[in-house]
């Protein structure tokens, strides 16, 4: 529907309701820099130039000599994985200027189902925070698929395309493609039909599978572990998408592509963060800054992060620019090299000013927190069990190690046997792993061996747990492992870390049993306390949890496990961590 009242501002017959004054103007369209204000009715931008008309009621904003940029847009982004609410998440990430991310949602999505995911987009629309939502090309994305709450699937689609958020089709799988998933197949043709966009996920592919992507309509993927695979995927028409996470660390060697091709093809997103990082050192706006420091021009750095990103979705026509009809999101910023925010517009109101938000956001009422339906768990309950008559196996150990960031490589290990239950080895470092399915559908708790921890006693467990979110434990002590997942069950989700049978943090995680709406500032607290705690006990990964919650991602190379048990992400199937015995 045209906006009347938009149209009259826009030709000069009615004042504005918000002008911003005193400003040089970022056009990111053409690259110029100029003075101009910028006159706004309601949420949107109605008019750029010198002099505006004011009125009597025209609310004035002073940019005190600052440059007006568009708001940022974080490319590709699982809010949940900040185990923030995303009224806490919009709180921590909009007073660095953050006004856009595109989000699947999925992690509330196999939890509650579209209901959830409803339920976010409409708390996201009380924030300065917009949710372009991008419905995930099928839920869950394990192969084989594990346990959740609920599934998504192409009856799904169906109606998630009607919703003015989507924008089109999340997180696909190179695998779903090259394999010809017939699930995401269906998608994808439905898609075309509906003129969606499709996004891919690739990590360390070759030629010819990006040849296969770029074939099926994929538009664009985020994934790039090298600067070479970013340069292939380019060349064959996919756009790329930058990452620089709390954790994947990315930036520095993919950004070289913009001195080999240019930026038109290139944006920016962070996929994970930790509240503490965006708390330190920024969000969106540290990208830029990490750009210019990489000899990126600044004008280029903020395209890439705001146009670049806006028309890879096809959303440019409301967001990633200051032009008429895009949504009123400005900020203000005193160097363009050294990209600070002062002040943040969002919607067309003064929403935060030196990187805090001038009235906090208000979360939306919760239902009763209930505990999952998990039996109790004990120490024999978790044992991985070896052949009749062996007294020693040779057994297949996931290898994580902190320079291949999540990536999991085939360690084995020689284990002893009592009693016909494999011993794990705190001296091989060869410690156990289980996952719970938490969601009362079967009796799933699969175990198996994990290697790169370097946990010595105690036991670390999560219901944040991307792509089932069922409970993920490892530890070096069977007891302390039952203890920590029935911690977990007994709060409805949390991360937790126990040692000799005490609890010594819970991080509750009420919603969805994967976020929490505290402010981002309790929640780098309690995060940093886990990790800490985490270290003490032996682990020497950066990131803990966040690894720990990652080894469910049969999407990562070359192993991982869910509630269906160890799984071989290259040959996609479920196997026996048993490799022979004696």
């Amino acid at each position: 529907m045209v906006d009347r009242i938009l149209l009259d501002v826009a030709y000069g017959r009615r004042p504005a309701d918000t002008i911003i004054t005193n400003g040089t103007l970022v056009n990111v369209l053409t690259g110029e820099t100029y003075p101009a204000e910028i006159g706004i009715s309601g949420a949107r931008i109605a008019v750029v130039g010198p002099d505006l008309p004011r009125g009597p009621e025209t609310e004035v904003i002073d940019a005190g000599g600052g440059y007006l940029v568009p708001g940022l847009i974080d490319g590709h982004l699982h809010i949940e994985c900040s185990k923030l609410s995303v009224t806490s998440f919009a709180d921590l990430v909009v007073p660095y200027g953050t006004t856009s991310v595109v989000s699947g949602l999925d992690q509330i999505l196999v939890v509650d189902g579209l209901p959830g995911v409803r339920g976010f987009l409409d708390e996201a629309a009380r924030t300065g925070m917009r949710v372009w939502w991008g419905a995930p090309a099928k839920a869950p994305y394990t192969v084989p698929e594990s346990t959740v709450g609920h599934t998504f699937g192409p009856a799904e689609h169906l109606r998630a395309h009607e919703w003015p958020e989507c924008v089109g089709i999340w997180e696909t799988v190179q695998e779903f493609v090259e394999h010809g998933d017939e699930a995401v197949m269906e998608a994808l043709d439905l898609a075309a039909k509906h003129r969606l966009p499709v996004f891919g996920c690739a990590p360390l592919s070759d030629p010819r599978r990006i040849s296969g992507l770029a074939a099926a309509g994929i538009r664009l993927d985020h994934e790039s572990y090298s600067a070479e695979e970013t340069l292939e995927k380019l060349r064959r028409g996919i756009y790329a998408i930058v990452r620089e996470s709390s954790v994947a660390h990315f930036l520095e060697e993919n950004i070289k592509v913009v001195s080999q091709v240019g930026a038109r093809r290139v944006a920016f997103c962070t996929d994970d963060v930790h509240a503490a990082d965006v708390l330190a050192g920024g969000h969106m706006d540290k990208l830029v800054r990490m750009a210019v420091k990489a000899g990126v021009d600044p004008v280029t750095a903020i395209q890439m992060a705001t146009v670049n990103c806006a028309e890879m979705y096809r959303i440019d026509h409301l967001v990633g620019s200051i032009a008429p009809g895009r949504f009123a999101d400005v900020l203000i910023v005193d160097d363009l090299a050294d990209f600070r925010v002062r002040e943040v517009v969002a919607d067309g109101a003064l929403v935060a000013r030196d990187n805090a938000m001038i009235t906090p956001s208000a979360p939306p009422a919760r239902g009763e927190v209930r505990p999952f339906p998990v039996p109790e768990l004990a120490a024999g309950d978790i044992v991985l069990r070896a052949p009749e008559g062996a007294t020693t196996v040779t057994a297949l150990s996931m290898r994580m190690s902190p320079e291949q960031v999540f990536v999991r490589k085939r360690h084995d290990v020689t284990l002893p046997v009592t009693g016909g239950i494999v011993e794990p080895s705190v001296e091989q470092d060869a410690l156990y792993i289980t996952v719970v399915e938490r969601y009362g559908k079967t009796a799933n708790r699969p175990v198996a061996l994990v290697n790169g921890f370097g946990i010595t006693r105690g036991a670390i467990a999560t219901s944040a747990a991307p792509d089932d979110n069922n409970i993920i434990c490892v530890g070096a002590s069977r007891s302390d492992m039952a203890l920590a997942v029935n911690e977990v069950v007994r709060a409805g989700g949390g991360q937790v870390v126990v040692v000799d049978g005490e609890v010594r943090r819970l991080l509750p995680l009420p919603v969805g049993g994967i976020v929490s709406d505290l402010p981002a500032g309790e929640m780098a607290e309690a995060e940093s306390h886990l990790d800490d705690l985490a270290r003490e006990l032996g682990c020497a990964l950066p990131s803990p949890l966040m690894y720990l919650f990652f080894l469910s991602i049969t999407a990562i190379p070359d192993y991982a496990i869910t509630d269906l048990g160890l799984v071989d992400c290259v040959k996609l199937e479920v196997i026996d961590p048993i490799l022979s015995w004696s």
